[in-house]
């Protein structure tokens, strides 16, 4: 059985491209690994957030994730500053992290060309804080985006010279893990790219049906096909890759049918799109709602969460102490 973590963001709402993509995914992925989901609040400081809104976000995203299906009882989900190890982790692995390489990270360059008046340490030693939340739990495998690849790569980076400087073999070298061609990518409703917090065009679980119609309803297309069988443009297409996610098939190819035999009305494509949405969006929206007002369920699933990490966090950082000759008196 693999060790798999993934972090999870500390900010923003999650879309149809979350819920279809990698959530879907981690839902099945609990039940077949040892699996560890924590909520990366300590990682947001680098940009230093409304300190009156942390710990809102870090409540929404939680009763998301859970009300889309993380199921606390078979995984470990846990606030990633509830655990100090990673913090105590971090700082060892640090004096083995050399700032040339740090400042070599694609993040770091980016990071510092779009906030030149905040290029904090936190932000050089991201990949460091990164590495420690891979390694407090020995992770064999975690999902990984194409922006944070390189952040593995230095983990794995980091784990080798460990192994190396200490001739042990403690650290694993974590590798991604790959969902294939299960990992569902929804397009955004702007006619291009994926579905985005930062681009605006997604619909989101906590969205209202009136809100969702609205969205839909604005939805970019096109003029419409001019001949028999067409191809498909990039914002049909588009809506057509969202359709396949949350309509039936029998819906899915009416729609197409209309299209390839320029009968198709988009008003009416948009209409069913955004009713089929609210189907899917609706229950989930429902089980957030109560799982925000549930004080007590959330208290005991951060706190239980905690205490099983802490508890495998403690046992690498205390081997780590041991061979880094840290010992007791």
């Amino acid at each position: 059985m693999e060790t798999v973590l993934s972090g999870i963001r500390s900010t923003g709402q999650l879309h149809l491209g979350n819920y279809f993509g990698a959530l879907k995914n981690y839902v099945k992925m609990q039940h077949e690994n040892r699996c560890f989901f924590f909520i990366a609040d300590y990682h947001s400081l680098t940009t230093h957030p409304d300190p009156s809104k942390l710990h809102p976000n870090v409540k929404n995203v939680l009763a998301e994730y859970l009300a889309a299906g993380l199921d606390p009882e078979v995984a470990t989900i846990y606030i990633q500053s509830d655990v100090p190890q990673v913090a105590e982790l971090s700082l060892l692995l640090s004096m083995h992290a050399y700032v040339g390489e740090l400042e070599r990270t694609a993040s770091f360059k980016e990071k510092i060309r779009k906030h030149p008046d905040n290029i904090n340490a936190g932000l050089l030693c991201y990949p460091v804080l990164m590495a420690a939340d891979i390694l407090l739990h020995r992770a064999t495998r975690v999902p990984v985006g194409k922006d944070q690849e390189q952040h593995l790569e230095m983990t794995r980076r980091f784990a080798r010279r460990f192994n190396t400087l200490y001739g042990v073999e403690f650290f694993p070298e974590s590798m991604p893990y790959n969902f294939g061609d299960e990992l569902v990518k929804i397009p955004g409703l702007d006619g291009s790219g994926k579905m985005g917090k930062s681009e605006g065009n997604g619909v989101f679980l906590s969205d209202t049906d009136e809100a969702i119609r609205k969205k839909v309803m604005r939805a970019v297309t096109d003029a419409g096909p001019t001949e028999p069988d067409s191809p498909v443009s990039e914002p049909i297409a588009n809506l057509f890759t969202i359709m396949r996610a949350v309509s039936t098939p029998d819906t899915l190819q009416f729609f197409k049918d209309k299209y390839a035999s320029c009968e198709i009305r988009y008003g009416d494509l948009k209409k069913q799109l955004a009713e089929d949405i609210i189907k899917t969006v609706a229950p989930i929206r429902e089980r957030i709602n109560d799982i925000i007002a549930d004080e007590a369920y959330l208290g005991r699933v951060v706190r239980e969460g905690a205490e099983k990490a802490r508890e495998s966090a403690n046992a690498t950082v205390s081997e780590v102490r041991r061979i880094m000759g840290i010992l007791p008196f």
